[in-house]
């Protein structure tokens, strides 16, 4: 573990310098020896702590205050914005999670840019990109000497084509940080399941794409697996796959399944209100994970993650950032029956309060399209969502907000705008070189009234965009209520973001009636259509699109005539990432079929049968 000291001096002048040094009270004098005591020699813990095994609950607070985050994971951190890039065969299959089995043949973009994508991306103020270099399906978008499954035996370019290289290219050429997914699930490779082999092979394709492909910002693993051709299911090694990283790129971030940026837990976009970058989670990467995970009774989803009351249990503490990752359309890869189901500008907004608002970096995706460009719908709505975003982020009302101030509990601060004017947007911001300690905080607003409370909130971290109702004042009064030792809060900034409107996108819906369905049975879903009727596919929608242990994965979808006797329409039988995204997933056969009876034999996850309602089907 590593320790950072200080330079005291430095701090002890800017500490002092937020006291009010002409007043002789006992208070402020106790204010100014407690600031000296804490910050005149501050040690810090880089990335992780262990507490000692007797230690109290504020020793505990003391280290946990002092813990702080790589240089690597800083910058990371300050990127605020990045941009996912889900590009493949599944592309031109429109699947969501492709089986592996797909011709190569298929993958033939007409007109590939990767410039237009890093432009596109660059305008609407994104920091980097990440690509999907491979898939679950294991189509590599590079000429790898790992499996054939690649665009070398593709008809794009003749077979000489690289993507990763030429969106490199672009990404030096605009100024923009450059980061790869790959999937450790290989659907394709014959050798996955038989776990020393495909880690071999997979360090193989790891080692290609982070030696040939210039620095690399951030590797993104996932934590998708399942059982190969022979049966077994296949165990990662992990510390295999970061030990390459460590030695070929030891600047990058590992996500997700790493130790350096975590899953915030959904794939809606939406962050945690109280987030910590210091949180009680043990990566999943390490093996003491479950136990530790488990003693504090912690997942990916769990609310509190980093609290005095989860601190009081915790045996660590790591410096473990959240990502918000998620889609501007409803799928991760491009499919035209979407164009007109990109979010709206009020939504993207939504989703940028809750995340770089809330903490956190976001990762958005923008897929491109079978043309190998970022369709013209994805990218009207980008310009729109930075234009609007320099509208209200260019204005702060506030005059010197930008001085660091050393705040003890119960500390406030008078802040004065430029002018009596409108606003409704709060920024605060944390030096969190120096650890993440704010609490809890007030937000005041000095009116004709006097003065007001219009937001509180919890932490506080690198950023957090705290939304107010509109007031005109002349003043903003901010109050750290609590805290962990001194909080050093570098800005408080005030904006007013004029109102959006609610444009959802009309989806047509192409469904039938469902006035003269009769359900037959529930398990598995057995439905009387009514008459017989032709059918040319189905939506599973799982119900308020939430996954629980019992919605559908793998299933069969049946027809009958009479009720007895069922034939199994073919479709690929699985619904791909609904457990992360459980949005309206919808199934065509290769050819339209009749029928009056219908059955969906599913199974969940964990292989026990699904529960599906008929108020959760569709017909089309």
């Amino acid at each position: 573990m590593r320790k950072l000291l200080l330079n005291s001096c430095l701090v002890v002048v800017l500490c002092m310098l937020s006291v009010e040094m002409s007043a002789t009270s006992r208070k402020e004098k106790e204010k100014l020896s407690y600031l000296q005591l804490y910050q005149t020699k501050e040690d810090y813990f880089v990335k992780h702590l262990c507490f000692p095994a007797n230690a109290t609950l504020e020793q505990k607070v003391d280290m946990a205050a002092r813990l702080v985050p790589t240089p690597e994971q800083l910058n990371w951190q300050r990127l605020e914005l990045t941009a996912f890039l889900h590009f493949g065969i599944n592309t031109f299959t429109g699947n969501e999670w492709g089986d592996g089995k797909e011709d190569p043949a298929l993958f033939n973009p007409s007109e590939l840019d990767a410039g237009q994508w890093v432009r596109t991306l660059k305008d609407a103020g994104f920091k980097m990109v990440i690509l999907t270099a491979k898939h679950h399906d294991g189509f590599c978008l590079w000429p790898t000497k790992t499996t054939p499954h690649s665009v070398a035996s593709s008809p794009w370019k003749q077979g000489k084509g690289d993507v990763v290289k030429e969106l490199r290219q672009a990404c030096d050429k605009y100024g923009m940080k450059f980061g790869i997914y790959l999937s450790p699930w290989d659907r394709n490779a014959a050798c996955y399941g038989d776990s020393p082999k495909y880690n071999d092979f997979f360090v193989r394709q790891l080692t290609e794409l982070l030696t040939n492909y210039g620095e690399i910002h951030e590797v993104w693993f996932d934590g998708a697996n399942g059982e190969g051709p022979n049966g077994k299911k296949q165990v990662y090694d992990w510390d295999a796959y970061y030990k390459t990283i460590r030695r070929l790129q030891p600047k990058a971030v590992a996500a997700i399944m790493g130790d350096d940026v975590r899953w915030v837990g959904n794939e809606k976009g939406i962050g945690r209100e109280t987030e910590w970058g210091a949180t009680v989670r043990t990566p999943s990467i390490y093996s003491r994970s479950t136990e530790n995970n488990n003693l504090l009774n912690v997942s990916s989803t769990t609310a509190d993650l980093g609290s005095r009351k989860m601190l009081a249990k915790a045996r660590e503490l790591f410096w473990y950032p959240s990502e918000v990752d998620v889609s501007i359309r409803p799928g991760w890869f491009y499919h035209k029956e979407q164009d007109a189901q990109v979010k709206t500008l009020q939504h993207l907004m939504e989703i940028y309060y809750q995340s770089v608002g809330y903490n956190s970096v976001l990762l958005l995706n923008i897929p491109p399209d079978k043309r190998g460009l970022i369709s013209e719908a994805d990218a009207a709505r980008l310009k729109e969502f930075a234009d609007y975003r320099k509208q209200v982020f260019a204005s702060d009302k506030i005059k010197d907000g930008m001085n660091l101030w050393c705040a003890a509990p119960q500390d406030s601060r008078i802040y004065q705008l430029e002018q009596e004017t409108s606003v409704n947007v709060i920024m605060l911001q944390e030096d969190i070189a120096k650890g993440q300690r704010v609490e809890k905080f007030t937000v005041e607003a000095l009116t004709p009234e006097g003065w007001q409370i219009v937001g509180q909130g919890t932490t506080i971290g690198y950023k957090r965009l705290l939304r107010i109702p509109t007031v005109k004042a002349n003043k903003i009064r901010v109050t750290i209520d609590e805290c962990r030792l001194i909080a050093n809060v570098s800005r408080i900034a005030a904006y007013y973001a004029a109102p959006l409107q609610d444009e959802s996108p009309q989806v047509v819906q192409e469904s039938m009636s469902k006035d003269a369905w009769r359900l037959l049975s529930s398990s598995p879903v057995t439905i009387d259509l009514g008459e017989q009727t032709v059918i040319a596919g189905f939506t599973y929608a799982p119900a308020g699109a939430e996954a629980k242990p019992t919605t559908a994965f793998r299933y069969k979808f049946q027809i009958s005539n009479d009720g007895k006797i069922w034939t199994e329409v073919p479709t690929n039988g699985e619904f791909s990432n609904i457990m992360n995204n459980p949005i309206p997933q919808t199934v065509l056969f290769g050819n339209k079929v009749s029928a009056r009876f219908i059955r969906l034999d599913a199974k969940a996850l964990n292989g026990s049968p699904a529960q599906v309602s008929m108020e959760e089907l569709l017909v089309r």
